[in-house]
């Protein structure tokens, strides 16, 4: 058994709040540490068959009769007409634990949780593993912020920094199945989750006559990740329309296959770039879309630099989520040059964060945040994440930090 970052504060909310929503992709690992909540929290009614989630379907009030609280309900979006008996039963008893839902699919099981259950319901989302918790490493810390006794804390339990070994963590990606070794074969496990996501995900949340299509814009958008989303190159490269295009892209999301991260941006100016930039959410499925077929033809090839950046945001946003939390992350490119990869606005401050795919950290590497007034007097400690092998100082108040203290 991999512990996971968010068991404890699962744990926690569930003493506090009536249900308990898991949601995120498929394949992350989500029905597999019901054994470990399960003991926690007590007896828990399964749901197993078909026959069981026809019953929730057709006879909800049925189906919670026969499995009174508490319950746990696995890939609950397949029956949203539990949701208004949910309600009943919680607004009628409101004892805290009582449901415990997980489930796949973002957009329509938000808007049934949010059109039901608002305010009697915790929301946590899982990602794959993150590195640390593949590698077994102390997970359960505080979410990412660059400063230097967070960096420190970190780098008490770092994990190795060279290229190759990172890449290789890149590449394979963070499935379940990938990470605890139970699938060796990583390229026919990608191409049977396609398959899967293809036939299931996307049919489920639109009706999508050419999957041969969709399927070149999931491969184009792959090829961009770490970069300034462009709707209508997107579309030119895919032969589809911008509406199309933008459809797919909320496909993407919904399904939580890709994140978005927006830009900075004040009311005091009009001069900052308005498009997210986009980025994968599982690195080796990014990598197989892209066709890297091993570690070091990705670590040395186009896409390096990208890629990694990809890696060390997502890891950055699972520190986060599988903590419970929601980042307020950004990233700043402006007319004038500046550019950032992320900003987290946290307690009233700006922190900024640098990746980069070297290993040899250089001060000028700092000079947008400290150099300019592009931040204003919010700007608070920030780091450099990169391939040096030690915390190394850059100023009084930066660090450049190894990848695998993350």
């Amino acid at each position: 058994m991999y512990p996971r970052a968010l068991e404890t504060r699962w744990i926690a909310a569930s003493d506090q709040f009536p249900v308990l929503l898991l949601t995120g992709p498929r394949q992350v690992g989500k029905t597999t540490y019901w054994s470990t909540w399960r003991e926690a929290a007590g007896p828990m009614s399964p749901w197993t068959t078909p026959d069981l989630r026809s019953l929730a379907k057709e006879e909800p009030r049925l189906f919670l009769e026969r499995f009174p609280p508490p319950v746990l309900i696995d890939e609950v979006h397949y029956a949203p007409e539990l949701f208004p008996f949910i309600k009943m039963a919680v607004d009628r008893e409101g004892r805290p634990g009582m449901f415990w839902l997980t489930g796949s699919q973002q957009f329509p099981l938000m808007q049934g949780i949010t059109e039901t259950l608002a305010g009697r319901v915790a929301i946590v989302q899982l990602l794959g593993f993150s590195r640390r918790e593949a590698e077994q490493r102390p997970a359960s810390l505080d979410p990412f912020v660059p400063t230097l006794a967070r960096i420190r804390e970190r780098s008490e339990s770092a994990g190795e920094t060279s290229l190759l070994c990172v890449f290789e963590r890149i590449w394979l990606g963070s499935f379940l199945a990938l990470v605890t070794g139970a699938v060796r074969d990583r390229d026919l496990f990608m191409s049977s989750y396609l398959t899967t996501y293809l036939e299931r995900d996307v049919r489920d949340l639109a009706q999508i006559g050419d999957r041969t299509a969709f399927l070149k814009f999931l491969r184009a958008f792959a090829a961009r990740t770490g970069q300034m989303l462009n709707l209508s190159d997107l579309a030119r490269d895919v032969d589809v329309t911008v509406p199309t295009a933008k459809r797919w892209l909320s496909i993407l999301e919904a399904s939580m296959q890709i994140f978005l991260l927006q830009p900075w941006h004040t009311n005091l100016t009009k001069r900052l770039a308005k498009r997210p930039k986009l980025y994968f959410l599982d690195t080796g499925l990014c990598a197989y879309l892209t066709r890297w077929l091993t570690p070091e033809s990705l670590a040395h090839g186009a896409m390096a630099g990208a890629i990694f950046e990809t890696f060390v945001v997502t890891e950055i946003l699972k520190s986060w989520w599988h903590r419970g939390g929601s980042p307020a992350a950004f990233y700043l490119h402006d007319r004038d040059g500046h550019e950032i990869d992320l900003l987290l606005d946290q307690d009233g401050a700006l922190y900024p964060v640098e990746i980069k795919l070297s290993g040899s950290p250089r001060r000028e590497w700092i000079r947008t945040w400290r150099n300019s007034a592009v931040l204003g007097p919010r700007v608070g400690e920030g780091a450099v994440v990169c391939l040096s092998p030690q915390l190394l100082p850059l100023s009084e108040r930066d660090s450049a930090m190894p990848v695998g203290a993350l």
